[in-house]
C-alpha cells in the first residue's frame, strides 16, 4: 500500500504540469517525423531489410514513443539531489529500503509519462502514416511484458547512476552517457543486426537492446517470446546488483551540502 501510494502521489506531481509537457510531446513527435521521413528518402532507393519503408516508419514510430517510458527517467531517481541536500540521510533512515521507496515512485512518473506522451505521440504516428498494429493478443502481451521489463531496467540503471553520487561530486556524465548508449546500443536510430559485428556483441553483451530494440522488434512481429528471457536475465542480475549497491552505500553515506 505504501509503495502505490508513493507512485500514486509521483503520477498526481506530475498531473500539474501537463499543459508544459504538450510542447514536449510536439518537439518529441517532430523529431520522429523527422526520422520517418530520412528512412522513407532511404527506402525510395533501397529495400530496408526485412523492414521495408513502412516497417522502418513504425521502427522509428515505435522507438520515439517507447523512449519515454524505457528512456527518459528521472536523472539518478534523484539521488545526486538528496546527496547535495543531505536529504539522502534522512531515505537512508526510514523504515523503508531506499531502493523499492525510489522505484515505486518512478513507476508513478512513468504511468504518467505512457499516458500523457507515449501514447498521444504514437497516436500522431499512427494517423500520420497509416501504421499497421499487430495483429494478436499474444504480441501485445510479449510487447507490454517487454515494455515493463524496459521500463525496470531502466530504473535500475537510474538507481546505480544515482548511487555513484556517493563516490563523486558529479554523476550527471553517467546519466548522459547512459543516454549516449541508449542512442547507440539500444537500437534507437537504427536496428541493431545493421550496426557493425563488433558492435553489435558489445550491443548484446550489455542490457540496451532489451530497452528498446526487444520490445520493437516483438511489436512488428520480427521477434518471439525467447527475447524475453533475456530481459529476465537482466532484470535479476540488475536488481541484485542494486541491492549490492545500497549495503555499500549505507556504510558511505558523504552529504555534500548538508
Amino acid at each position: 500500500m505504501l509503495y502505490f501510494t508513493l507512485a500514486s502521489k509521483a503520477y498526481a506531481r506530475n498531473l500539474q504540469y501537463r499543459g508544459a509537457h504538450m510542447v514536449h510531446n510536439i518537439a518529441s513527435a517532430m523529431f520522429g517525423f523527422m526520422y520517418a521521413c530520412i528512412w522513407i528518402g532511404l527506402g525510395a532507393d533501397h529495400a530496408l531489410g526485412e523492414y521495408g519503408t513502412q516497417g522502418m516508419v513504425a521502427y522509428i514510430a515505435f522507438t520515439q514513443s517507447a523512449l519515454w517510458v524505457t528512456s527518459f527517467i528521472t536523472n539518478g531517481l534523484g539521488i545526486p539531489q538528496t546527496v547535495r541536500t543531505g536529504h539522502i540521510s534522512l531515505d537512508l533512515m526510514r523504515p523503508v529500503h531506499l531502493f523499492p521507496h525510489l522505484m515505486a515512485r518512478e513507476w508513478g512518473q512513468i504511468a504518467y509519462q505512457l499516458i500523457y506522451k507515449s501514447i498521444p505521440i504514437y497516436l500522431v504516428y499512427y494517423f500520420v502514416f497509416s501504421i499497421q498494429l499487430p495483429g494478436t493478443l499474444t504480441s501485445y502481451l510479449y510487447v507490454a511484458i517487454a515494455l515493463i521489463g524496459a521500463a525496470y531496467l531502466s530504473i535500475c540503471m537510474n538507481y546505480l547512476i544515482g548511487a555513484s553520487a556517493l563516490w563523486t561530486t558529479e554523476s550527471s556524465w553517467l546519466y548522459w552517457g547512459n543516454h549516449a548508449m541508449i542512442n547507440l546500443l539500444a537500437g534507437f536510430f537504427i536496428p541493431i543486426e545493421w550496426l557493425p559485428s563488433w558492435l553489435q556483441t558489445i550491443a548484446w553483451l550489455s542490457p540496451y537492446p532489451y530497452l528498446l530494440y526487444v520490445p520493437t522488434r516483438l511489436y512488428l512481429g520480427f521477434g518471439d517470446a525467447s527475447y524475453l528471457w533475456g530481459t529476465l536475465f537482466w532484470c535479476v542480475l540488475l536488481t541484485l546488483i542494486c541491492l549490492t549497491a545500497t549495503l555499500l552505500l549505507r556504510r558511505k553515506v558523504e552529504v555534500q551540502g548538508g
